[in-house]
């Protein structure tokens, strides 16, 4: 009798849970149909806006009508800005094979015409927060093209040091401007389930740049003024660039941080759609945020707010950390300005040097490519954390094919090492920092946060660059590439290990939520996960390690 009761009070507390969670998820359902209720009210009222000022679709949505698939439309073709950012430093390591015979330099001088691209980039990174201010993402890329265009055709003429050093320069300025700007613009405009991987076409262009570069130079190497040919084969690129983005729209979240609602609700509905919940959800809540920020931002200076915010604080540690140390100093400027010297070095012929370059960037180009794909599914964190060991190795072999005795054996353990380090270098942490940095600064400080970005990049490869023949001298090879490098490689996986925190699939929005949170607990977080991952491992469960969403 007592088991019976017992059986019947059991079956009513079972009975009552399953009413409350039911009751629990109609008034949840019933909240979510009032949401959207009052969000299509609100559009309606837009859409009436809209009519009545007599504005039309920008052009490429007339062509392209379906938000999915325009999306890559406006991810591809901005990301030639990365081909040109690519194609331009790859083009200098074939053309200075033949430069200073040809216009009588001295290496001092090749060294300043190689480097010196990377300090003119330095300017225009230091631009890109002023000129996204006021013109916007979309005008600052055109403006960059423009001075693409102007530095190549002064490459490409140039009779002197100083007119190749000026454009040079020039050319660099305009990749400055691009690299802190194409990442933002494709981030701010494309929805949370896509944008690691859309983002990550950026590094694929690059990657594709490149290469690019390098089969530029094998294919003019035998023409008269072959160098002249190399520079200025990027002009094709840029005109390309320049006429695409006359056609595509400015960034949604830019728009709206301009008072400009209507046109934001344009460029979303084109861009993003506004069918489902969540999408008319995160363009409300975008549209709230923002006006919250520009209200807070109104009674301080709000370029302290790294300074004195923790969110913006732990987000520009981690971006700069990721971008100038982690990235830029692990030698993958070295290896892409040098590649055809370096070739060189192992015992090739300039020529030969030339048509072997084209190994590495293809190798580059072709692991960027999972990125699209594993960014979203994996997660960046996972990503990077699994391939960063491979750019180690291949810094080994790179450093120790140095000391081979034999010309042959340096040779095939040279090529052999540059291909495992960029196959690796360009799985993870080609496309990672430009990924997080494009998503996680709050939109008031997205410009400026990118600019810092940008500014890292180019001071990382303006300090690797120009100064790479002295640290050779300094440090021979082996201790560039193994001491230095890889020191640093080895180091930065170990603070990405404990410090870097999972943004897949979060909103820009919510990433305020995680970056709130004390670094203390994102630490504990991850050490963790990191020992869950590590018993994973042991037990070959390899699925639970590597999960696919």
């Amino acid at each position: 009798m007592a088991e019976i009761e017992s059986g019947y009070r059991r079956k009513s507390e079972e009975d009552e849970i399953i009413d409350q969670v039911d009751t629990g998820g109609m008034e949840l359902h019933n909240e979510k149909e009032s949401e959207e209720v009052e969000m299509d009210k609100e559009l309606s009222k837009l859409e009436e806006e809209l009519q009545a000022s007599g504005k039309k679709p920008f052009l490429a949505a007339r062509i392209i009508p379906k938000p999915k698939v325009f999306i890559w439309f406006l991810a591809s073709f901005a990301s030639i800005g990365g081909l040109l950012f690519g194609l331009d430093q790859s083009l200098i390591s074939g053309a200075e094979l033949y430069i200073p015979t040809d216009l009588s330099i001295d290496s001092s001088r090749m060294s300043m015409i190689t480097g010196f691209m990377a300090l003119g980039a330095i300017f225009g990174a230091l631009c890109v927060y002023p000129v996204n201010e006021l013109l916007g993402r979309k005008w600052t890329i055109i403006v960059a093209c423009l001075l693409y265009t102007a530095g190549g055709i002064l490459e490409a003429a140039a009779g002197s040091f100083g007119v190749l050093l000026a454009g040079r320069m020039i050319l660099g300025a305009g990749v400055g401007l691009e690299t802190g700007t194409v990442p933002p613009y494709i981030s701010e405009n494309c929805a949370k389930r896509w944008r690691g991987g859309l983002v990550s076409l950026y590094q694929v262009n690059i990657d594709l740049g490149l290469l690019f570069g390098y089969i530029a130079a094998a294919i003019f190497v035998d023409v008269s003024g072959n160098w002249r040919w190399m520079l200025g084969s990027s002009l094709l690129f840029s005109t390309i660039l320049l006429v695409a983005m006359l056609f595509l729209p400015e960034s949604t979240r830019w728009l709206m941080r301009k008072g400009r609602k209507v046109d934001s609700y344009l460029v979303w509905k084109h861009v993003r759609g506004l069918e489902t919940f969540e999408e008319k959800q995160e363009f409300f809540r975008m549209e709230t945020l923002v006006l919250e920020e520009l209200e807070a931002s109104k009674t301080r200076w709000i370029l302290l707010d790294f300074i004195r915010r923790p969110r913006c604080r732990r987000a520009v540690v981690y971006a700069i950390i990721l971008q100038l140390v982690v990235q830029q100093f692990s030698g993958i400027n070295s290896v892409l300005y040098y590649m055809g010297p370096l070739m060189e070095r192992t015992g090739l012929s300039a020529q030969d040097a030339v048509y072997t370059s084209l190994i590495g960037g293809g190798t580059m180009f072709l692991s960027t490519i999972p990125a699209i794909y594993f960014m979203d599914r994996l997660g960046r964190r996972p990503v990077l954390l699994t391939l960063i060991p491979g750019v180690s190795v291949g810094l080994f072999i790179v450093g120790f094919s140095f000391k081979a005795t034999n010309v042959k054996v340096e040779e095939g353990i040279y090529i052999w090492g540059v291909v495992i380090y960029e196959f690796f270098w360009g799985s993870c942490l080609g496309p990672t920092p430009w990924v997080v940095a494009s998503e996680i600064y709050p939109t008031y400080l997205r410009s400026t946060g990118v600019s810092i970005n940008a500014l890292c990049n180019w001071l990382g490869t303006f300090t690797t660059t120009y100064a790479f023949n002295d640290m050779l001298d300094a440090m021979t090879p082996t201790g560039t590439f193994v001491g230095l490098y890889n020191g640093v490689v080895i180091f930065g996986g170990i603070y990405l290990l404990f410090f870097m925190p999972e943004t897949k699939n979060l909103t820009l929005e919510e990433m305020d939520e995680l970056f709130e949170r004390p670094t203390k607990d994102i630490v504990h977080e991850n050490w963790e996960n990191t020992k869950q991952v590590w018993r994973d491992l042991v037990h070959f469960r390899f699925r639970e390690v590597w999960k696919l969403s």
